[in-house]
């Protein structure tokens, strides 16, 4: 395809600066020891090293705060020994169940800790205040959420610059845990939503956990025992590995920066790592739903797959949030590069979607980290595909290769998305799928927001941009802050 003078000049100036940046990731990753997660060394989808899969794992995925957050009460209102709470911003008024009576977050942690352990970690809040929540925000969440009570509550300062503590976790006597994006707050939108996502006239959320239980469950809490060590000192004992409770296996992977805790002088890199093999390893299919697509690696195996695949079925469709919250034009701007790789085969597709009720719709807020490859491999978690989450924040995914909960976890997405009902997505297969529903629709909803006409359908597609140096703000930061 023939790109205007001025196109292919800027094309070659953001080619320039992504490898760039993608050279100094490749330098951090050598010097650490952890080069194998841009390259791994063997055709495993599993990542190496510790933790390994466990087998013996159940794995519920609960789509939406409305499924999640009430699940979440439940279980912890059948805490018998402790809970171990971490997040990125913790609200103690957040309600968890908003039947009569509602059960709300602080207060029903309060009750727990009137007779077990409850430990709550959160990030510290920005140390600069013109990003939320500040220092300050995060002390008064703590204040409020510890008053006469006996929870213990810390906040975690430890990040590099520019970066925080992103996991979402929850670990329940060491036999239960929580692992996704799902943030216990209501800063910024309204993460109780349901999968109908109704225009409510205020910023929906559509949000993706994980339920474990088995024996990856001790991998969740072990890294709480040493992150809370870290912080507090206090050393916890290490609950053992809970009995088999199903058939899947689990992987329990993490990002965690170099020089940030004794235990992990070098980091941790993993969910880098499994994406990449899984990606790599893609034949037919890769379905991802982030907030956020600007991570150069995570692009160039994606676009190089457009570029190389033999396979006429093979598809690639991400779904992004309309407008996210940083990072907007990085992430069009890769769009760009993924259609221009497809290069007109309509092999890739990019989508977002919103509130709809009848005539009337509101933004919706796609913040769900999901990876589905060949309906074989599964990801779930609180890694975004950007820098932050996968070289620098402090991240949790859960990662299974049981096909049959890969592929149900599909067909429960694409028939919330597609507004069909889930036995009609199953009995069809992602091409027919893709090609008769998803592209035509996504297509029509974009003309008609861009002729300034209702919408009929939550689904619409995302355009990208042409100019690709406008992409690269978000890369450009890691030039600087990246370590």
């Amino acid at each position: 395809m023939q790109l205007p003078v001025i196109s292919r000049a800027d094309a070659l100036v953001g080619d320039a600066i992504e490898a760039a940046v993608r050279a100094k990731h490749r330098r951090r990753l050598r010097r650490l020891g952890w080069e194998r997660a841009l390259e791994p060394p063997d055709g495993a989808l599993w990542a190496a090293g510790d933790p390994p899969p466990r087998p013996g794992c159940s794995l519920d995925v609960l789509i939406d705060g409305a499924q999640a957050l009430p699940a979440i009460a439940e279980a912890l209102q059948g805490a018998r020994r402790f809970v171990h709470l971490t997040g990125w911003h913790v609200a103690p008024h957040f309600e968890l169940v908003r039947d009569e009576p509602p059960v709300v977050l602080g207060a029903l942690l309060a009750a727990l800790a009137e007779r077990i352990d409850v430990r709550v970690l959160v990030w510290a809040g920005a140390p600069v205040p013109a990003f939320h929540p500040t220092r300050g925000e995060v002390a008064e969440a703590i204040r409020t959420l510890t008053r006469n009570t006996h929870i213990r509550a810390e906040p975690d300062p430890r990040e590099h610059p520019f970066h925080c503590h992103h996991e979402k976790t929850i670990g329940i006597d060491g036999e239960l845990a929580f692992v996704g994006g799902i943030d216990l707050t209501d800063d910024s939108g309204d993460r109780f939503d349901s999968s109908a996502h109704e225009a409510r006239r205020r910023l929906g959320w559509h949000d993706v956990a994980a339920r474990l239980r088995g024996p990856a469950v001790s991998d969740v809490d072990d890294h709480f025992v040493a992150r809370w060590h870290a912080v507090t000192g206090e050393t916890l004992e290490r609950t053992p590995s809970p009995p088999p409770a199903g058939d899947t296996t689990v992987q329990v992977v993490r990002t965690v920066a170099e020089d940030m805790y004794d235990e992990l002088p070098r980091g941790d890199f993993r969910i880098l790592e499994s994406y990449m093999r899984a990606l790599r390893a893609a034949r037919h299919l890769i379905y991802l739903e982030n907030q956020f697509l600007w991570a150069p690696e995570i692009v160039a195996v994606l676009a190089d797959k457009l570029r190389r695949s033999q396979q006429d079925d093979f598809r690639v469709v991400v779904l992004l949030p309309a407008k996210a919250n940083n990072g907007q034009d990085d992430t069009r701007g890769q769009l760009s590069v993924l259609a221009e790789a497809d290069d007109g085969a309509e092999r890739f597709l990019g989508a977002t979607i919103r509130s709809l009720s009848g005539r009337r719709d509101d933004p919706l807020y796609v913040h769900a980290k999901v990876g589905i490859v060949d309906d074989r491999w599964l990801t779930v978690g609180s890694a975004n595909l950007n820098a932050h989450s996968l070289l620098n924040d402090t991240e949790m995914n859960v990662v299974s290769d049981d096909a049959g909960l890969a592929r149900d976890t599909r067909v429960r997405l694409w028939a919330e998305h597609l507004e069909l009902e889930q036995a009609e997505v199953a009995a069809m297969d992602p091409v027919t799928l893709v090609d008769d529903y998803w592209r035509p629709i996504a297509a029509e909803q974009l003309e008609r927001r861009q002729a300034g006409q209702s919408p009929t359908h939550r689904l619409c597609a995302l355009p990208g941009v042409s100019r690709r140096s406008a992409r690269l703000l978000g890369p450009l930061e890691g030039l600087t802050d990246d370590g």
